[in-house]
């Protein structure tokens, strides 16, 4: 069970030049109501996860993210401000990666593992940034069910995708904006994924969840998590690993030595 949060808050419309208050308001409720509501239903269940947090909204909300880290969750790279890498040029795109490094490195005291490209957009110059950071696993790409190997040009890279899925992610159930009807209620979103947990724990394989605590974290969608976490958890023979866990048994496994930290996030630079 690798569960993951988006810590994406204000990001989300920032990164659209969306600067309205009240955009910014229902954006800003992740941080001030979702994110601890979230962070009481994984200690309620013991349940260890991943979140991915925007460079952004660490400056934004740096108190936030040190009560995940004190809980022993992982914190993983997912942009500056929530942009497309598709987007930017080759060099934009590698220095904002440089720098949403350094500023997660400032404020956990910890290079960063892995990353999540913000809208899973993913360029040609994406994995090898992933590298060039020292980066030993990456989760943006749906190209299996299960963990593999990333390839760049036919070569091994030694970088652990750990696929996502939009099946397997809550925004496009509860989507922000108005004009995008919800279509599912969130008991039946929780079928789905009760039905997704069970044919990986059938496989013996991987059940990868996305959420955000700005979309998951209100109060009738929190209620579908704590009831598939307390579901999962009646399971036995479940690990809740973060995604560093599982990238590092999935390298055990394929013969991948964990990448080395580059100089740029060792130095501990600020951005």
């Amino acid at each position: 069970m690798a569960l993951s949060f988006d810590v994406d808050n204000e990001t989300a419309p920032f990164c659209q030049n969306t600067t309205s208050p009240g955009y910014i308001a229902q954006a800003h409720y992740g941080a001030r109501v979702g994110l601890p509501r979230i962070m009481s239903l994984l200690k309620e269940h013991r349940a260890r996860a991943s979140f991915f947090v925007p460079a952004v909204s660490i400056l934004l909300t740096p108190e936030a993210i040190e009560a995940v880290q004190a809980e022993g969750h992982e914190i993983g790279l997912h942009g500056w401000i929530h942009e497309r890498c598709g987007d930017l040029a080759e060099g934009e795109e590698s220095e904002l990666a440089e720098r949403s490094a350094a500023v997660l490195r400032r404020y956990t005291g910890l290079a960063p593992r892995g990353m999540r490209t913000p809208w899973w957009d993913v360029s040609g110059r994406t994995v090898p940034i992933a590298r060039h950071l020292g980066l030993m696993y990456d989760s943006s790409m749906m190209a299996d069910d299960e963990p593999y190997e990333v390839l760049d040009r036919g070569e091994r890279t030694g970088v652990v995708e750990i696929p996502v899925a939009w099946i397997r992610d809550d925004a496009p159930y509860f989507p922000d904006d108005p004009a995008a009807r919800q279509v599912l209620a969130p008991r039946q979103v929780l079928q789905i994924w009760k039905d997704e947990f069970d044919g990986a724990r059938a496989d013996g394989g991987l059940f990868q969840l996305t959420l955000h605590p700005h979309v998951i974290g209100r109060r009738s969608r929190a209620l579908i998590l704590r009831e598939l976490l307390a579901y999962i958890d009646s399971r036995p023979g479940v690990w809740f690993a973060t995604h560093e866990e599982v990238a590092r048994h999935t390298g055990s496994r394929l013969g991948i030595t964990p990448a080395i930290e580059s100089d740029i996030i060792r130095s501990g630079s600020s951005a």
